[in-house]
């Protein structure tokens, strides 16, 4: 029985035996970064995801990034001028938000842990917070008060539902995001209207999710749920955020998100949220499928060796600054990330070898035991996929490793 392959990686061309990104070969991106290895994040993918998504959904569905995904300056600035809003999960990625000069009631700000002081910086810069407790609203209303600035807030609702085979679930049962839905409408009548701009709600349930018939599960409920929760509401609700779950193939198996059937039901939801909730405007908050695909992290062959009938080859990179794809960021079994050698793209023969970092740790693993093209020293190895939760998600410094650059084509 054959093991079941990677989705295509054709986001990124070859040419002339190596990948290719904005138009220079991976050899000569690496000169102009000056070492490896590093981040390399292609601009025009990004563009392609949401030309994508906009040819796809409703033209009234506002699309957001969430800049958790990756919060390179430069990647942010594009991805503001390319979508319709940024959501911040800190104040420092409100204040990368805020410096691409959108306009600050664009701009979203969630986190259950939210401090004093991140609360009083977003009620000043006049962002949309996302309510994550009655005590977190509490405050918002004393420092609105206090500064004589009506904040803005959305409510972020822990549905009594979740989204079905999602990598990450983040509503339905306990969590520590948001309020739960039941509590919501008694946390609506205290907000004071005259310290407090209600602006509606946020019903994120999960993320990284490949099933279209899971995502229109959960998409259908969402509104359903803000339709219930916008009743007896005296002001109009005027926002409405329905989280994003749309997912990447990263493993074996895994193959893209069909989004046509997604779209159809979108369009139909969203025309009964028309006559249901008229001045409400709906936002899909999306990182991971917007930039994910549009990364690639590269490192440098250091050594070969063999030991006991298996090939290792040493790299100047791995899990210090790419967790994920090590392995160590959530995965109960590990699964490689589509690799390749990225100057050898057209090679006549594999070998299997298993490609491992610097790092004294058995679990500093690139790809374990992989059919790839020849090896030798000073080869680029290129894993897909890596354009979110990779750089600002690794242990970078650990072990005191040099540092990876970033840099967007």
């Amino acid at each position: 029985m054959n093991k079941p392959k990677h989705a295509p990686m054709t986001q990124f061309s070859s040419h002339e035996g190596e990948l290719v990104s904005g138009g220079q070969p991976i050899s000569r991106i690496a000169a102009r970064v000056g070492s490896t290895p590093f981040y390399l994040y292609d601009r025009s993918i990004m563009t392609r995801k949401v030309a994508e998504l906009r040819r796809y959904f409703p033209d009234s569905l506002h699309l957001h990034y969430a800049i958790k995904a990756n919060s390179m300056p430069a990647v942010v600035n594009h991805m503001a001028a390319i979508t319709d809003g940024l959501d911040v999960a800190s104040v420092a990625e409100m204040h990368v938000a805020l410096d691409t000069g959108i306009p600050a009631e664009l701009i979203s700000f969630a986190g259950p842990g939210k401090t004093r002081e991140e609360l009083r910086s977003a009620i000043a810069a006049g962002v949309i917070i996302n309510v994550e407790s009655p005590l977190e609203l509490d405050r918002i209303i004393h420092i609105s008060e206090a500064l004589s600035i009506k904040a803005l807030v959305a409510l972020r609702v822990n549905p009594d539902f979740e989204l079905k085979s999602s990598g990450m679930r983040m509503g339905g049962g306990a969590k520590p995001f948001g309020i739960d839905a039941e509590q919501i409408p008694a946390l609506i009548k205290s907000i004071p209207s005259n310290l407090v701009t209600f602006k509606g709600f946020h019903i994120f349930s999960g993320s990284q999710n490949l099933k279209p018939e899971s995502i229109i599960e959960a998409q259908t409920k969402t509104l359903e749920l803000a339709y219930r929760l916008a009743e007896g509401v005296e002001n109009d609700i005027t926002w409405l955020n329905i989280g994003g779950g749309l997912g990447i193939p990263y493993f074996p198996g895994e193959q893209p998100l069909e989004l046509e059937t997604i779209a159809t039901n979108l369009e139909q939801q969203l025309a009964i949220c028309k006559n249901k909730l008229p001045n409400a405007q709906v936002v899909m908050e999306l990182g991971r499928y917007l930039v994910g695909e549009a990364g690639l992290y590269i490192a440098e062959v250091t050594d070969i060796k063999e030991s006991r009938g298996e090939t290792f080859v040493i790299t100047n990179g791995g899990l210090h600054h790419h967790l994920s794809a090590s392995g160590n960021f959530g995965q109960v079994i590990r699964k490689n990330y589509p690799v390749c050698v990225a100057n050898k793209m057209e090679a006549d023969t594999l070998h299997k070898v298993s490609v491992v970092g610097p790092l004294c740790t058995p679990l500093d693993i690139i790809a374990d035991k992989l059919e790839l093209a020849p090896l030798e020293i000073g080869d680029l190895i290129a894993v897909y996929q890596s354009g979110a939760y990779g750089f600002t998600a690794s242990p970078r410094d650990f072990l005191s490793q040099p540092q990876p650059k970033q840099i967007l084509i």
